[in-house]
């Protein structure tokens, strides 16, 4: 596999392409979620403490509409109350200094609209009553969730019904516990887009799809008694359901899907389940006869379909079952700060059936963890934008109202948004010098490279003479064209692509990484046939 490219401080879009009326979520958000904008234009709240509650906490900065949340701490804010989330909000977790923020006690409420959060560990607890799930999703419209760890619930991790136009990608689903231990339940929600997660360590619903759901290259570990479920009501559900792959684990039966019922209408493409726990990702390819025959003793099987169901604006750019083990295991959950959870939650699923168990208490994992606090960088302005990372960017420390300006971006994402972007793709940092893989920020001011495709052809135009390796990857960093040793003049310069090696970016994100002896510059554009 090839490693996660690091990324940059640098985060141009396609010029001359337009994409859509205005910018994604985020430039690597897919499926329906991913028209977002949060709080776009809006105002910026600074969580200053660590507080469950009053001025500068993460309760009263969700509190409000139109609103960019960003952290001046890193720690565990611990709370005895559900917090409700208004809408039009982004909650940039990526902010937060040190080893980022979990929020850890009585779980989250996004029962609203228009919702970014990203990059955010939220824990429930056994002090929660037993029907309480960590995350409750209602009633909501527009939203998505990006690298969140989600877990400890204890009806389920998740609570999603009657929403619509959602997405859940690259999270990790983990460890309900007691009574129930399951990982999501769902009734009534559409166009709902659930990719790229990791659901471990759950007796079952890894979700229950009572719902319409596009569920593309999810992993499955340490299911308990079922991995998957059907929505098996009187009313019909629709389940595209492509290039998953299911992994027993110790606590798990050899039931992967059940409770599937006629009403379910599914489409099936590229799934494998792996169930002999020997250590070895050698799984065995779904059929349609697993769903007919996945009924249990209530139900009489899914209703197969020839094709897919559902059609999202921003489509998920697909990988094999095998290949999307790889890109889960790497860079799913909050994952700019390798918390404990989550490294130990990645070494039970490398373990492919040695490791893992389902819990009862959080208190059978160690509790929650001592989460390292940082130091957020100065922002004399408060705008969400550091004054050297404003000041490498010609824009001014003293003025808060250019965060709302789009010069930085020909798309029109706003000047706050191109940092957070740049942040969550790890090309700087919330505090310090260097990313967390050592690349240094020196010489990258200034210096964007812009890019566009034609016909069979990659254009590059540089600012300046660099020798580089250029690597054409997908949104989660998986390679499928370079050049190394190259030499780019300034101005314009072609490079021929094979038509093949175009192909898997037809209407998907590409990445185009141009690394240097100084650094790397990044960009992310979209090439639609």
């Amino acid at each position: 596999m090839m490693k996660a490219f690091p990324s940059t401080a640098i985060f141009s879009l396609l010029m001359g392409l337009n994409l859509s009326a205005r910018p994604l979520a985020f430039p690597t958000a897919q499926g329906f979620g991913a028209n977002a904008s949060g709080g776009r234009g809006g105002t910026v709240y600074h969580v200053t403490n660590l507080n469950e509650s009053g001025a500068g906490s993460f309760a009263d900065a969700c509190s409000r509409t139109n609103r960019t949340v960003v952290f001046n701490v890193g720690g565990v804010i611990t709370i005895h109350d559900r917090i409700n989330v208004a809408d039009n909000i982004t909650i940039a977790g990526q902010t937060a200094p040190g080893d980022g923020i979990v929020v850890y006690g009585y779980g989250i409420i996004t029962n609203g609209r228009n919702i970014i959060i990203r990059h955010l560990t939220i824990l429930g607890s056994i002090k929660m009553s037993d029907g309480k799930c960590t995350l409750t999703w209602d009633g909501s419209n527009n939203v998505i969730y990006d690298h969140c760890t989600i877990g400890w619930g204890r009806w389920d991790c998740i609570h999603i019904t009657n929403s619509t136009d959602v997405t859940m990608q690259y999270c990790i689903i983990a460890e309900g516990i007691d009574p129930q231990r399951f990982g999501a339940i769902t009734d009534g929600t559409r166009n709902w887009t659930v990719h790229h997660n990791l659901w471990i360590n759950q007796k079952s619903r890894n979700p229950k799809m009572k719902c319409f759901l596009q569920y593309i290259n999810n992993i499955v570990y340490n299911y308990g008694c079922c991995g998957i479920v059907g929505g098996h009501s009187g009313a019909d559900h629709y389940q595209d359901v492509i290039n998953n792959y299911f992994i027993a684990g110790p606590s798990s039966s050899t039931t992967f899907l059940t409770e599937w019922d006629k009403t379910d209408k599914v489409y099936h493409s590229g799934n494998f389940a792996d169930l002999d726990k020997d250590g070895t990702l050698n799984g065995k390819a779904v059929t349609d006869a697993d769903f007919l025959s996945a009924g249990g003793s209530s139900y009489a099987g899914a209703t197969i379909r020839n094709s897919p169901y559902l059609t999202s604006p921003v489509p998920v750019i697909v990988e094999s079952a095998a290949d999307a083990f790889e890109t889960v295991l790497n860079e799913a959950g909050s994952s700019l700060h390798r918390l404990s959870i989550n490294d130990r939650l990645r070494n039970h699923l490398k373990s492919l059936g040695t490791e893992g168990a389902l819990i009862d208490s959080e208190a059978d994992v160690g509790g929650v963890e001592t989460v390292e606090g940082g130091t957020a960088p100065t922002d004399t302005d408060r705008d969400g934008m550091p004054d050297t990372w404003e000041k490498a960017h010609d824009l001014d420390p003293d003025n808060a109202d250019d965060r709302n300006g789009t010069q930085l971006s020909p798309d029109g994402y706003t000047n706050l948004e191109v940092y957070l972007n740049e942040l969550a793709a790890g090309g700087t940092t919330a505090s310090g010098d260097t990313n967390e893989r050592g690349v240094k920020k020196e010489g990258y001011a200034g210096k964007t490279v812009t890019s566009r495709f034609t016909g069979d052809a990659l254009i590059l135009h540089a600012p300046e003479k660099m020798d580089a390796s250029i690597k054409l990857v997908n949104a989660a960093g998986r390679l499928f064209w370079s050049r190394s040793n190259v030499t780019i003049p300034r101005g314009e310069t072609v490079f021929s692509l094979s038509k093949k090696g175009i192909l898997p970016f037809s209407q998907g994100i590409v990445i185009v990484c141009i690394e240097n002896e100084d650094g790397e510059y990044r960009m992310v554009i979209n090439k639609g046939e």
